[in-house]
């Protein structure tokens, strides 16, 4: 069993085609450099200059309201369900009770 795919050009500009794939091409590679150039403006020329830190632990006004990711939530919850989970366990017997005495 023999499978030919034929692509079909026309005769008449073929390296037009070759020329407008690659115009398409530079222009998304221009595009993406000066969208780069714009994230990194503040890097560039501020002096000391870094991308901003949008982790929610960092930022000051959640704090303030005491707010904290969700994986921070979720550690301050777990510890006090074990907290709760150790005095629930914690109980004397009548022998235990009698040698205090």
């Amino acid at each position: 069993m023999n499978i030919r795919i034929n692509f079909v050009t026309h005769k008449t500009g073929e390296g037009s085609c070759i020329m407008e794939v690659l115009k398409v091409v530079l222009l998304a590679i221009v595009v993406m450099a000066f969208v780069m150039v714009g994230l990194a403006v503040q890097i560039l020329f501020k002096k000391g200059g870094k991308f901003p830190n949008t982790h929610i632990g960092s930022n000051k006004y959640l704090k303030e309201k005491g707010i904290a990711c969700a994986q921070t939530e979720d550690k301050i919850e777990q510890a006090k369900a074990r907290k709760e989970l150790r005095f629930k366990q914690v109980s004397l017997s009548e022998s235990d009770s009698a040698s205090f005495c």
